[in-house]
């Protein structure tokens, strides 16, 4: 078999593909690329028996149909210097030797075959469907990540959350402390649908995925399985099986203190004070008072202590309450709007943070559970 293709393209697509591979799997094979001929089409898969990601590239030339298994960190290394041209592969099944050839020089390697490489698990028939804008599945990706759990002992924590109902689709992630609420108003459906999507396939989706409005993703589920096809490739995985906790019941629907506040001043200020906390309790002192924010930390165990203010809008019964500051610092780094609105009821009730500015289709919402402070 005899292929030629350009460098950069393939070395770009094998890239991503790395990334879901384990190095560490217990199958071998799992270690490899694996590449699939037809005509003038190269079908590139990877999979670390949980996730598995397909791409095609179109080849410059070849001479005949088939497919092989190459180490994917070896072959990688043998291409990521090589400047932009046409390379040739040529590799024969029986001897089970690759060698690629380029303008300056040839390299040999030893491929298997690809008969032992798992095959996807098919979906189900009556799998639902949901199409999504590239665009708003990166943005809400970006949003909760930094939510998401890591509980062994309540996994259906460790994913992003779904929920497809008649009103919304609602995207969440949260880890028992603090919850983000993404919700698109222009993707509903009649017939409720939601699924857990683990950490893994999350992370390597804000990587694959193009911002773009035009660009739709189409994501088909069944009761263990996803398959999120997003124009440049497709991606297979297993779900996080169980019934996610009700995440509307713990968001306060009246928080009557509002403070409007620059997120960026907020966030930079909030970056100052933290290395002064306490390490092992991460406490920052919100202390609200005339349009003012006071932060306040301390560690006194270092004698250190920090104290900033910061200017907002609010206007309500002067307030002390306490938030991991850490958690605080995801919540503004992961908001894009200029201003944010910090909604309190009392200093034991969870805080909500939200953009100041609306969006007609879709909601915002970051919330915080608040830290007991020992004044």
């Amino acid at each position: 078999m005899r292929i030629t293709l350009s460098c950069t393209a393939l070395f770009g697509k094998l890239t991503s593909l790395s990334k879901v591979i384990n190095p560490k799997s217990p199958l071998p094979i799992l270690s490899n690329f694996i590449f699939e001929v037809s005509g003038t089409n190269l079908h590139l898969t990877a999979s670390d028996n949980e996730n598995t990601l397909e791409t095609n590239l179109t080849l410059i030339d070849s001479d005949s149909d088939g497919s092989f298994a190459v180490q994917s960190h070896d072959f990688l290394e043998s291409i990521k210097g090589i400047p932009e041209q046409p390379i040739t592969l040529e590799v024969n099944l029986d001897t089970r030797m690759a060698t690629i050839i380029y303008m300056n020089g040839r390299l040999s390697m030893p491929v298997e075959s690809a008969e032992d490489f798992p095959d996807v698990m098919p979906m189900s028939p009556k799998a639902s469907t949901i199409s999504i804008p590239s665009n708003d599945l990166t943005e809400s990706i970006n949003r909760t990540l930094f939510a998401i759990g890591q509980d062994e002992i309540r996994p259906v924590m460790n994913g992003i959350y779904f929920d497809l109902t008649p009103n919304c689709l609602a995207i969440v992630a949260s880890d028992g402390h603090k919850l983000v609420r993404n919700r698109i108003f222009s993707i509903k459906s009649e017939i409720p649908a939601s699924f857990i999507l683990p950490k893994k396939p999350a992370t390597l989706l804000k990587g694959l995925l193009v911002k773009d409005a035009e660009t739709e993703v189409t994501i088909s589920i069944d009761t263990q399985h996803a398959q999120i096809d997003f124009g440049e490739g497709v991606l297979s995985c297993r779900l996080i099986e169980g019934h996610y906790p009700n995440y509307n019941s713990v968001i306060p629907q009246n928080n009557p203190n509002m403070v409007y506040v620059n997120r960026l001043g907020l966030l930079s200020a909030l970056k100052r004070v933290h290395p002064f906390a306490n390490d092992a309790s991460n406490l920052v002192r919100f202390r609200l008072e005339n349009n003012v924010i006071r932060l306040e930390t301390d560690d006194y165990d270092f004698s250190k202590t920090a104290t900033e203010s910061v200017m907002c809008e609010y206007g309500g019964s002067p307030m002390s309450i306490g938030f991991k500051g850490s958690a605080f610092i995801d919540v503004l780094s992961n908001l894009e709007s200029e201003q944010v609105i910090l909604k309190l009821a009392d200093p034991s009730r969870a805080g909500v943070v939200v953009p100041a500015e609306s969006n007609d289709d879709q909601e915002v919402l970051m919330l915080l559970m608040p830290m007991l402070i020992n004044d």
